[in-house]
């Protein structure tokens, strides 16, 4: 064993330690040829076989042609499913997802989601949308794997579902806004382009700065209206991290003019995250995506084994909100190993001469708070489970190759 590869698998351990905890989505799959292929991946490269993602059963999945014509069906089955590709999948989008015969529209449950998207008579404007909704599709995808409620507010639920405008400037128009509004994101298609957002992230002192950051953020709170708004959780959030109620557009005038207040560091996981309670929950959502996601794709890689030690202290259980509500112990595994990966990937990405891949520091109040949102996440996926769910066909696996 390699000594990175020995590493990052040691790294992953502390997952493991009091219970094998598995991941919420997996990011590993596999072609019928047994080459690994890729969320993103719309055919694979070794055998040109045709791929599609799966979002009931969040794989990605071989196809074959189906019965009837534009019709697909997991490689080597007879008599399954017959899917058909996203209607995005030769637009710029570029969307590999596979949407199931009996519905009642030909985009995917991600593509459903755009109320709009930017002119594509612009080459530019396609580039950047390709980029955007690839970046939204692993968002989607996230959301779905935590069982989180996602509905559509064009085709499903207008009252409670969400949507998303992507939306770029005209000459001389107004600075298009990215943020939310009673379920819609809106966010400025000039954020897909690299070097705008970093001369943006540059300027405004930025750590860090990205599309599925961006999105990562928005959803938060769309979700704070949906989980914490009006629910048994919004006294403790309001202890956790202040009252919404207080002047928002004061919060953020103050917060620009001012910047963060000087313990910032000592009780938010960013400066922006100071300036305001819904601010607070929405970075610190943010962040606990990013870490679910991260790991998630650590041990969907098989790395977890425990024979090496890194150097840094532990969070103890009484860091925790709730320290002895059920699953605090496997929360509490769940931070540490995140805080070994992201030393050792921060001196890998020195190496290479980047920015550090997490340039941010978990403190004490922060792991409380990921833990609130830990249990609100824990009781939506329990409430959607406890629903009845809609009858769904089942997707055969693809059959295993003889030896």
């Amino acid at each position: 064993m390699t000594f990175l590869k020995s590493v990052v698998y040691g790294i992953a351990s502390n997952l493991r330690k009091s219970r094998q905890r598995k991941p919420a989505g997996s990011r590993s799959y596999a072609c019928q040829c047994e080459r690994r292929v890729f969320f993103r991946n719309r055919a694979c490269l070794a055998c040109h076989t045709p791929l599609g993602y799966e979002p009931t059963t969040a794989r990605v999945v071989p196809l074959q042609e189906g019965t009837e014509p534009g019709t697909w069906a997991v490689y080597g089955t007879t008599g399954g499913t017959q899917f058909m590709r996203c209607a995005n999948f030769d637009t710029a989008a570029g969307c590999n997802w596979l949407v199931h015969p009996d519905s009642t529209t030909p985009l995917c449950l991600a593509c459903c989601l755009n109320r709009t998207i930017p002119v594509q008579d612009d080459p530019e404007n396609q580039i950047l949308w390709g980029k955007i909704e690839l970046a939204k599709r692993r968002l989607v995808s996230q959301l779905l794997s935590l069982g989180l409620p996602v509905r559509s507010k064009e085709t499903d639920d207008t009252e409670h579902g969400l949507a998303f405008d992507f939306l770029r400037a005209l000459p001389d128009g107004p600075v298009v806004m990215t943020g939310h509004a009673n379920g819609i994101i809106t966010l400025n298609v000039e954020e897909a382009d690299d070097a705008t957002r970093e001369r943006v992230r540059a300027a405004m002192r930025e750590p860090y700065r990205t599309l599925l950051g961006h999105l990562r953020h928005e959803v938060g709170h769309y979700y704070w209206d949906r989980l914490v708004w009006d629910s048994v959780w919004l006294e403790e959030f309001r202890t956790l991290f202040g009252d919404e109620r207080a002047s928002y557009a004061d919060a953020l005038k103050k917060n620009y003019e001012e910047g963060p207040p000087a313990d910032w560091a000592l009780r938010f996981v960013s400066t922006y995250a100071a300036s305001h309670p819904w601010e607070d929950w929405a970075e610190t959502w943010a962040h606990y995506l990013h870490m679910h996601d991260t790991l998630d794709t650590a041990l969907s890689f098989g790395l977890g084994a425990d024979d090496v030690e890194i150097d840094f202290e532990p969070f103890s259980r009484d860091v925790l909100w709730q320290p002895d509500v059920d699953g605090a112990q496997e929360f509490l595994d769940f931070v540490n190993a995140w805080v070994e990966l992201t030393g050792v990937l921060n001196e890998m990405s020195r190496s290479m001469g980047v920015h550090d891949f997490y340039p941010f520091v978990l403190n004490r109040p922060v792991v409380a708070k990921l833990q609130f949102i830990h249990c609100v996440v824990r009781e939506a996926r329990a409430a959607s489970r406890a629903r009845t769910a809609p009858s769904v066909p089942s997707v055969p696996a693809a059959p295993e190759k003889s030896a």
